[in-house]
């Protein structure tokens, strides 16, 4: 899996102070989206385990308070970066149980793989749906579109 960006403190992404890591690839290619950059699996630059343990550690960082993990891009939940996402939200349950998981996607939870599914049991907050540009509303919290849904999972 690569990713674009990763932002150790980051207030805009969820609730309270968060970590928030935007991955590569988008099958959506949703018109009017603002990470076009995003789409293509093979832009950016490779995730590492390294990556992997400096987001932990950041989200561990006591000098700092973070609520949690925000998941975005292109798509989490992209068939290409299932495995890597998967591995990932089951180290930071593990190493950080207190910390909230929040992952962006444009497939819909009715419709998701067995594989996406399971990512989806370890998170907190899955906001689901395509960005539909005529659907737009700046005024909506944590989401582009009115179509879009913020599912509070656990």
């Amino acid at each position: 899996m690569n990713y674009h960006q990763y932002y150790p403190v980051d207030v805009v992404n969820g609730p309270g102070t968060r970590c928030t890591l935007f991955v590569a690839g988008c099958e959506h290619q949703c018109p009017g989206c603002y990470n076009k950059n995003t789409w293509r699996t093979n832009s950016g630059q490779l995730f590492t385990q390294e990556m992997a343990e400096h987001i932990v550690a950041d989200l561990q960082d006591s000098r700092i308070k973070r609520q949690g993990l925000s998941l975005s891009g292109g798509d989490p939940l992209h068939p290409h970066n299932i495995s890597v996402i998967l591995k990932l939200v089951k180290q930071v349950t593990a190493e950080c149980p207190e910390k909230d998981i929040w992952l962006w996607t444009g497939y819909l939870l009715s419709e998701l793989s067995e594989a996406q599914q399971e990512v989806v049991s370890y998170i907190n907050v899955l906001v689901d749906g395509k960005f539909i540009q005529n659907l737009y509303d700046p005024g909506l919290l944590w989401r582009g579109s009115r179509n879009q849904i913020i599912h509070r999972l656990r």
